[in-house]
């Protein structure tokens, strides 16, 4: 049976660790040949690596997406290394502790801080799209998957510089959506709830991950593969008649009002046998 993705070319960003590395795996796996990209060049060969050593196809390149001249030269790359370019996943933000952590209200916001969030976070993924859509054009079309966040879609009492800067990438998909569509160029997003990464596990202690928890419908946290998988889906042909949406992936978390999920009584003489707790 022919992979998902056979003869397909994609580029993903922040792919050394988490959701990533985890998309650049599945995307892999399913054919297609993967520029893995990251600011930390060791942690991107180690996940090219690895898809090599499963059978698959990948290179890897450092790329800061501060810089504008990396991201056309990573664009440049990918095309020299597999012929063009026909899936971008826009994973990668600034979400080192340090910057989480100062990333505040308002009136407590650094404004260097505030322009370098916007910079990367959001400039760095309309970068992406700039020079990656010229490619897909010579393609014929391809598919764009921004990553997201629950946070821009959402009043947060804190990280305002990062809500601000992924509602901003809400609007540009919908943006790159309307002017490339008639092209065959898709673009969508994903906004991950929290998802048990290493950045994750080190903002939130174990009490608030059991807030999550209560406030998710579903009776685990997701893992950086609930988001490849979804990456995959919006790659594919499968997800062809979508594009200019946002798919949030978040246990249900924003499908409801908090207080309110914590489900009802199994039917009577039955058990169920959900997982409870972390997955």
């Amino acid at each position: 049976m022919t992979a998902l993705l056979d003869g397909k070319v994609a580029q993903v960003t922040a792919a050394g660790a988490g959701i990533g590395r985890s998309s650049a795996i599945m995307l892999a796996l399913a054919g297609a040949s993967v520029m893995v990209s990251d600011l930390d060049a060791d942690t991107a060969e180690r996940t090219a690596a690895e898809i090599r050593a499963a059978g698959g196809t990948a290179r890897s390149l450092r790329l800061d997406i501060g810089e504008e001249t990396d991201i056309a030269a990573g664009i440049a790359a990918t095309v020299d290394a597999f012929g063009g370019l026909d899936i971008l996943h826009n994973n990668a933000s600034d979400t080192r502790m340090v910057t989480m952590l100062a990333d505040r209200d308002v009136c407590s916001m650094d404004t260097a801080l505030w322009d370098h969030i916007l910079r990367v976070n959001l400039r760095g993924t309309m970068l992406c799209c700039k020079y990656g859509i010229p490619e897909m054009f010579r393609r014929g079309g391809g598919s764009i998957i921004n990553t997201a966040s629950l946070g821009g879609m959402l009043g947060m009492d804190a990280l305002s510089g990062y809500a601000a800067a992924k509602a901003g990438v809400i609007q540009l998909t919908r943006s790159v959506a309307t002017q490339y569509g008639k092209h065959g160029i898709r673009c969508n997003a994903i906004a991950p709830g929290v998802i048990l990464t290493d950045t994750a596990r080190g903002l939130y202690n174990n009490e608030q991950l059991q807030t999550v928890l209560g406030d998710n419908l579903t009776p685990y946290i997701g893992a950086p593969e609930d988001i490849a998988s979804a990456v995959l889906f919006l790659a594919s042909d499968q997800s062809r008649y979508i594009t200019g949406h946002v798919l949030p992936v978040d246990g249900g978390n924003f499908a409801h009002a908090h207080g309110h999920g914590g489900g009802v009584a199994p039917p009577a003489g039955t058990q169920s046998n959900a997982p409870i707790g972390t997955r």
